[in-house]
């Protein structure tokens, strides 16, 4: 049996960036299983750890060494390989001088194209000890980091600088150098609680050993802690702690041992709006803040520090002190900004560039304007509220709250709309003009916010389209596929009648003054077609459900949603998957035929056969109630009704040969497959349901 040891690596570094830190730890633990594999080394368990200093990985019952193998190498054809006396030719010689021997050492094999000379030796398996340091430098060396750096006069490059390297295979190091760093056993504890040289003995040892050195290296741990700890807090005061999962992430990337510490600051800073105090803490000071029963911030926050001070209430004031002149700076802007209407920014939007061929802020502005009221008019709302709002909508980009937190930009225009006296409607479409802003996100509520945010999504897709800057790849810098989604998701979750061709012909006319590209309509209806495709997969719909919706090339996003809901339905039933087949069956049928169809009237006195006058009855008793319901967009009742026509069309096929020799007899066969193939079409192309 193979021996096995447990694998410790881990490389100890200045402070690593903190929103990166899971990330690199992540990369560096898959690196280096997938190099373990491919080295063909087994193990029965992997893990990762991170700190603000450190990244390392363990691997359980490492296998020690590869397996032995047998080489083969199949060289040439023996009757090119030999002259007639039997001396090797240069073919010969060559490939045994290849293998390292001489040819009459060669084996001959029997193959599919003739007897060939062949070379088979065992290949003794390397060790893991042989291998492992190849494989953690080429595992660090493949890390997602965007700009290495150089430090004193090192050749080395690497995100931080490092300063130790531990390399254990049970309870021995293994030798390496890498990032001109001598591998050891040694790690260190926290920086200021147990600076000292910690010796690791084993692999298995390495937790507990920091923990006792003040560092808990497991990521998921120090997050539970820093959840357990703030969550306590809030208790004592009553309160919920607002825990984001981003936040909790930065946190735990710059703590080895967390402890959370509670603070306060004037209540007069709550008169500003509370995304703006939260921005702050947040941003600046990775402070988790406190609301009420009504989810009402309180002035509180709680800090996490990465000590345990003998003086907890000084690292507190210390807090406090730093916190108070951003939170002043905070209301100064709101004070200034409030002293102003948001249409009194108007004029510096015409400075601002929103893409030089497409013009500026202010310019966009307009074109929403124009957008927003033709969407408007389209859901019977109110165009007044859409079109005022249009006007402003931008405005907000120009204040000093939103230049210093972009992230607040729409939320402080509907603080600012409120305070002027805007309606309802304009001032919650200030910020509803943005959502979704990302996956999952609330969309907006308000009529005049969902006439801006289609419109403002619409005129960036177009004028970006239309200037030929379209998504390539992965790039994406004007995050247009995350555009296009929000247009389906709104359309499709407000169930809003709207076509994606009309509001691109309404963007066109909007950007008239700008020359866009001529197929700009058709690569755009086909970059929502492919968006709309992932996003219904998302949603665990088969490719095929899909694909016989799309195939139909509809522009309305809410009508292909209900009919690939009532496709997939069924889908599911006993008939689909007869009917999708004769429906594959009747349009080969048809697009064989060297006649054309639509000239053709069903005659009854042309039927020859009783399943086909069966067939012609059962699809004239049910016509005018599928397209009723086809019309009515009830397409899971039209498909039921069309489900009842399994029987009639299996019947059809087993007696009926639709090529007879008799002209008329064939033609009204095929004019009777065509009224079936069209009542299915009405709704979708069922024969590519195909399993």
């Amino acid at each position: 049996m193979s021996q096995t040891k447990d694998f410790l690596v881990e490389l100890g570094t200045e402070e690593l960036p903190p929103k990166a830190l899971a990330t690199l730890a992540k990369a560096f633990h898959q690196n280096i299983v997938e190099r373990l594999e491919a080295a063909e080394l087994t193990f029965a368990k992997s893990e990762w750890f991170a700190t603000p200093r450190r990244l390392t990985v363990r691997v359980t019952e490492l296998k020690t060494q590869q397996e032995d193998k047998v080489v083969e190498r199949q060289g040439p054809a023996v009757a090119a390989a030999f002259d007639g006396d039997g001396n090797p030719k240069p073919a010969a010689i060559g490939f045994a001088k290849s293998c390292g021997t001489e040819v009459d050492k060669l084996e001959r094999i029997e193959t599919p194209k003739g007897e060939r000379l062949a070379f088979k030796a065992e290949v003794k398996g390397a060790t893991a000890k042989e291998l492992l340091p190849e494989i953690i430098e080429s595992s660090l060396g493949k890390l997602p980091i965007p700009k290495a750096m150089r430090w004193g006069d090192s050749t080395a490059e690497f995100i931080r600088p490092p300063h130790w390297l531990l390399i254990l295979l049970g309870e021995n190091i293994v030798d390496a150098n890498i990032l001109e760093l001598t591998s050891g056993n040694q790690s260190f504890g926290h920086r200021f609680h147990a600076p000292e040289a910690i010796t690791i003995t084993q692999p298995s040892k390495y937790e507990d050993a920091l923990r006792e050195a003040k560092v808990d290296v497991d990521f998921e741990s120090r997050k539970r802690t820093i959840t357990n700890q703030v969550n306590a807090i809030a208790e004592k005061h009553q309160a919920t702690a607002v825990i984001e999962d981003d936040l909790l992430n930065e946190v735990a990337a710059l703590v080895e041992w967390p402890v959370a510490l509670d603070g306060q600051f004037d209540d007069a800073f709550l008169e500003v709006p509370a995304e703006a105090l939260i921005a702050t803490m947040q941003a600046d000071q990775k402070y988790f803040h406190l609301v009420d029963g009504n989810n009402k911030l309180l002035p509180r926050f709680i800090t996490v520090s990465n000590i345990e001070s003998k003086h907890p209430q000084s690292v507190v004031s210390g807090n406090e002190r730093v916190i108070r002149p951003r939170l002043a700076d905070a209301k100064f802007f709101f004070d200034s900004d409030k002293k102003s209407p948001l249409d009194s920014y108007q004029d510096k939007l015409k400075n601002v560039v929103f893409q030089k061929q497409l013009g500026t802020l202010f310019d966009k502005s307009q074109r929403i304007k124009q957008l927003a009221g033709f969407i408007a008019n389209q859901l019977n709302t109110d165009v007044a509220s859409a079109e005022r709002a249009a006007d402003i909508c931008k405005c907000d980009l120009m204040s000093s709250m939103v230049y210093e937190f972009p992230e607040l930009q729409g939320i402080m225009g509907r603080y600012y709309a409120d305070l002027h006296g805007e309606n309802a409607q304009v001032s919650a479409a200030m910020d509803e003009i943005y959502m979704p802003r990302f996956a999952g996100d609330n969309l907006p509520q308000s009529d005049a916010g969902v006439a801006l945010a289609l419109a403002d999504r619409m005129d960036t897709l177009v004028g970006i389209f239309g200037i030929g800057q379209a998504p390539t790849g992965a790039k994406d810098p004007f995050a247009l596929r995350r555009a296009a989604l929000g247009v389906i998701r709104i359309i499709v979750e407000k169930e809003l009648p709207l076509d994606l061709g009309e509001l691109i012909d309404e963007s066109v006319k909007a950007l008239a003054n700008i020359e866009l590209d001529a197929s700009t309509k058709t690569q755009l209806l086909e970059f929502f077609a492919a968006r709309s495709h992932a996003w219904y997969q998302e949603q665990s719909f088969s490719a095929q459900v899909i694909q016989s919706v799309t195939a139909l090339n509809l522009t309305q996003p809410f009508d292909l949603s209900k009919r690939i809901k009532a496709v997939a339905e069924f889908n599911e039933m006993e008939e689909s998957e007869a009917l999708a087949a004769a429906n594959k069956r009747v349009g080969n049928i048809l697009s064989k035929s060297d006649v054309d169809v639509n000239q053709f009237t069903i005659q009854d006195s042309l039927f020859e056969l009783t399943e086909e006058k069966s067939l012609h009855q059962q699809i004239t008793s049910i016509h005018e109630q599928v397209a009723e319901k086809v019309n009515g967009k009830h397409y899971d009742e039209a498909l039921k009704l069309l489900a009842s026509l399994r029987q009639p069309v299996d019947a059809f096929f087993d007696k009926v040969m639709v090529n007879t020799d008799d002209e008329a007899v064939k033609n009204n066969r095929l004019a009777l497959l065509k009224s079936l193939r069209d009542m299915f079409l009405s709704i979708a192309d069922i024969s590519l349901l195909q399993k």
